[in-house]
């Protein structure tokens, strides 16, 4: 995969719209989805030229032709800083503008003062059920995977909600071997829920994944069988 900035050292990097680069979507699962990316030190100036600084949510449909390059998308964002709007209003219209014209979707950018609650979950890494329950959200925490341009790891924690039981042994197995796979956040998630959605015949299923922040931005990719989902935007203990 060859990439703009990735895994590459960054002298002067160009601003605006030119800093962007699209990643095509591989192998969508069948699924609705969405995936959020949470941007906690987004800077700018309102238009008395004074620092603002906010948390940015960015919402891209898993169903757009691309996706965003992470390292773009903060080189992109890190340019706002010394750039007056007169409302936040006009900051997130050219946000969304400019992702909307690089996936081929649309976007939307909103500012954040809150996140939604971590829902409560049965943890599979210490349960001794051998089975979950039926539409139970179940987490699996301690997820590594590998970024397939850099080699560096990813870590997260997974999030599961099924209308049948699943084997608890087998669930943990199977998402211990991604550790040394190299696939992006949405692709991680992406194939999740295809396996397990092959393996069990599943009619409701569900799958987020809540990724550890890199540079002051995470990326939270949620896959589902319908279109209403059980999983939001949401924060760990306050991380």
């Amino acid at each position: 995969m060859t990439t703009k900035f990735l895994g590459k050292t960054v002298g002067k990097a160009p601003t605006g719209f030119k800093a962007l680069d699209p990643i095509a979507r591989v192998e969508a699962a069948h699924a609705y989805g969405v995936d959020y990316w949470n941007a906690y030190e987004f800077n700018y100036l309102d238009d008395k030229k004074i620092p603002v600084l906010k948390v940015l949510q960015i919402l891209i449909p898993s169903s757009s032709t691309f996706t965003v390059e992470s390292k773009s998308l903060k080189l992109y964002l890190n340019a706002f800083y010394k750039k007056s709007y007169s409302s936040d209003v006009d900051v997130l219209s050219k946000i969304s503008k400019d992702l909307s014209k690089l996936t081929k979707s649309l976007i939307e950018a909103k500012f954040l003062k809150k996140f939604s609650s971590e829902p409560e979950a049965l943890d599979i890494n210490t349960t001794k059920r051998i089975y979950t329950k039926p539409l139970q959200i179940i987490k699996f925490t301690g997820f590594r995977s590998i970024c397939p341009v850099t080699s560096q790891p990813d870590f997260a924690n997974i999030y599961i909600c099924s209308d049948l039981p699943i084997d608890t042994k087998w669930l943990r197995s199977y998402l211990v071997s991604y550790r040394d796979k190299g696939d992006f956040h949405e692709q991680c998630i992406e194939n999740i829920y295809k396996d397990i959605a092959s393996k069990y015949k599943i009619t409701r299923l569900e799958v987020c994944g809540r990724f550890l922040r890199r540079g002051g931005i995470d990326i939270n990719p949620i896959r589902s069988s319908h279109k209403k989902f059980f999983f939001s935007n949401f924060r760990e203990f306050n991380q």
